[in-house]
Parts: structure tokens; C-alpha cells; sequence
């Protein structure tokens, strides 16, 4: 079994789990940080049990011939060019969700990988948890039948009291509710239905509550999407600006079943009447010291060994960011938007 060598771009709370997922699995070794902040590598040894090289500087941290894998974990906007310049160094990388924040950004840094030859995993990590595998299996399996209907929801209060709360609220920093945070939604309709999307239409609106004041952008959206079968409709929503609990809601209804969350029906099972309950892990919280980073870090080792693409690569994060950024236009124009518009 290859050990990968990690560096990470960014030290902030996400990193902090990233961090602590490499330190816990037997395929990594985190051995650099990068970070615009002068942190001290005893902090590193004392709270992680890690031995970790601090930079300040990117080219330098780039030129560390120790480093295998890149992990990109500062705000949205850094994403493009910090990609771009590890691909070139011929670094393969582990992203946070959004890649960009918008298609021309997006599509030099697929271009960039590609023309590298190095492998990525983006951080679209609810796939990773057992309600997204099971689900996923089970349309596969054609448990189901035909898909033609399907829904995802993102509800979120992203206010004064979260993490990335300062920097979100700014458009050019945040983007969209779907951009910086609903896009989990979105990416799991397009992982579990297998479909590109045709057509897109959306409205936004945002909670008059005053702590979401400071936002540039709506904080909640409604997408329609028209799949390029012609037979397949889907609806996303994100609400980040919500006075409730973390809720991710998956609902997929073919034609010979439904799934629900954690509750199954098929007509293909002879006796069956009501609904089965799955035993999985829901997608039940919005903290990053819970997303299942340990199954995407180790399913992202096992790719690089067998030196084959993962399901939530750069290529596939790039389709879900096209139709993300195609629903934000939609919002914005009050008109549908087809996704020929966001073709590379």
C-alpha cells in the first residue's frame, strides 16, 4: 500500500478536519501547511500528532519535493489559481467545494488537470455517507425502475454565529446559496440520477430576518431542472438563511419505487406494502468535524493506487458547477437558462 504525502493551502475550519482525517488514516502522511498566517508547528504536533512544514509562501510550497497531493482549502474565489499552479507542478489535489465561482475560471482549471495528467477529488463528501451510497446502489440495481422525478434540499442557516460567516456574505467571495453551499444538493441529484441537465429554471429570494442583512446575494433558491432524457424533472433548493435544524432532503421516485432519506419502496419486492426503514447515516449536519472526509480521502487513495478516476473528480464537479452556474443566471434574468450556454 503507497502512503501519500499532503500538503494543505489554507488552515482554517475546514482544514482543521481535513487535517485530522489525513493524521487518522493509514494511506497519508500530512507533512506541509500553507498558510498566509505564521502558525507554529508545535501547535501542529500538540493538537494533530503530526509533524507539519509551514509555508508562507505558494511557489515554495509547491516546490517541496516531499509533497504528493495538494489540498485546497482556502475561500472559494483562490480555488482557480492555486489549482492550476499544483496541477502544473504536477501535484495531485483534493479541492473544496465550490471549485469556482465562475465557468471560465471553472473550465481553465479542468483544462489544467487534464493537460497535467494529475487525478483530483473534489469535496462533495455526502456522497461519501451511507445514505448517499445505498441510495445510489439502489438505483443501480434498478430497485427503483426508471427515475423521473427528483428532489434535493440544503437547508442551512449560514448567520453571524458560523465559521465562514465574514467572508461568505460577499458575493464575490461567497457567490450564491448554491454556489457556497447548495451546490451539495445539487451535485447529489446529478451523482444519483447519472443525468446531464438540460434546462434549468430558478427564482431566489432571502429571509428579511436581520442577522442575514449583511449578505450581497439571495440566500435561498428554487431550481427546476429538465434532463437531457427529455422524461426526467428535478428540483433543488438552498436555503442557507433558514431558523431551523441542518436538514439535506433526497427524494427519488421511478417508476416502480421511491426513495426517501432513510425510507425505501418497491413494487419489485412481491408482499411489500409500506415503507422499509434503511439502517444508514443520514446527511444530518452541517459541521465539518462530521462530513465523512476519512471515506473520501481513503476512496481517493485506493483510486490513486489502482491509478484510475474517482466518481467525484474535477470533471465531475465541473458538470454540477455548469448547472449550478446556469440556475444562478436563470435567477438572475427570471428567464430558463439551457446548459448549452455552459458548454466547454
Amino acid at each position: 500500500m503507497s502512503r501519500y504525502r499532503v500538503g494543505i493551502v489554507g488552515f482554517g475550519w475546514v482544514a482543521g478536519a481535513h487535517l485530522k482525517s489525513y493524521a487518522d488514516l493509514e494511506q497519508f502522511e500530512p507533512v506541509a501547511v500553507m498558510s498566509r498566517r505564521e502558525l507554529d508547528p508545535e501547535m501542529f504536533r500538540r493538537e494533530y500528532g503530526v509533524d507539519i512544514k509551514v509555508y508562507n509562501d505558494y511557489d515554495k510550497f509547491l516546490a517541496d519535493d516531499a509533497l504528493d497531493i495538494v489540498d485546497i482549502c482556502t475561500p472559494h474565489p483562490l480555488h482557480p489559481e492555486q489549482a492550476i499552479k499544483a496541477a502544473a507542478a504536477g501535484k495531485d489535489l483534493v479541492i473544496e467545494k465550490p471549485i469556482a465561482l465562475d465557468f471560465e475560471s471553472a473550465v481553465a482549471m479542468l483544462d489544467a488537470v487534464e493537460r497535467a495528467g494529475v487525478r483530483t477529488s473534489v469535496c462533495f463528501e455526502a456522497r461519501f455517507i451511507s445514505v448517499a451510497r445505498a441510495m445510489k446502489s439502489l438505483i443501480d440495481q434498478g430497485m427503483i425502475g426508471d427515475p423521473y422525478y427528483a428532489e434535493c434540499d440544503y437547508f442551512h442557516g449560514i448567520g453571524p454565529w458560523y465559521d465562514q460567516f465574514a467572508w461568505n456574505i460577499k458575493k464575490d467571495m461567497g457567490g450564491s446559496s448554491l454556489l457556497t453551499a447548495g451546490c451539495h444538493s445539487m451535485d447529489m441529484m446529478l451523482y444519483l440520477l447519472g443525468l446531464r441537465a438540460e434546462e434549468v429554471f430558478s427564482y431566489s429570494t432571502t429571509n428579511p430576518h436581520e442577522a442575514f442583512a449583511p449578505y450581497e446575494y439571495d440566500t435561498t433558491s428554487l431550481t427546476t431542472i429538465k434532463f437531457e432524457c427529455g422524461k426526467v424533472l428535478g428540483k433543488v433548493s438552498s436555503v442557507t438563511d433558514c431558523m431551523q435544524p441542518y436538514v439535506f432532503n433526497m427524494n427519488i421516485v421511478g417508476s416502480q419505487g421511491t426513495l426517501k432519506n432513510d425510507l425505501f419502496h418497491s413494487k419489485k419486492i412481491d408482499g411489500m406494502e409500506g415503507w422499509a426503514k434503511l439502517d444508514v447515516q443520514l446527511v444530518d449536519s452541517g459541521d465539518v468535524e462530521h462530513h465523512p472526509y476519512r471515506e473520501q480521502f481513503s476512496y481517493f487513495a485506493d483510486c490513486l493506487e489502482k491509478g484510475i478516476e474517482g466518481h467525484n473528480n474535477l470533471a465531475s464537479a465541473f458538470e454540477t458547477q455548469r448547472v449550478v452556474l446556469a440556475a444562478d443566471k436563470s435567477a438572475a434574468t427570471g428567464k430558463p437558462v439551457s446548459l448549452k450556454e455552459f458548454s466547454r
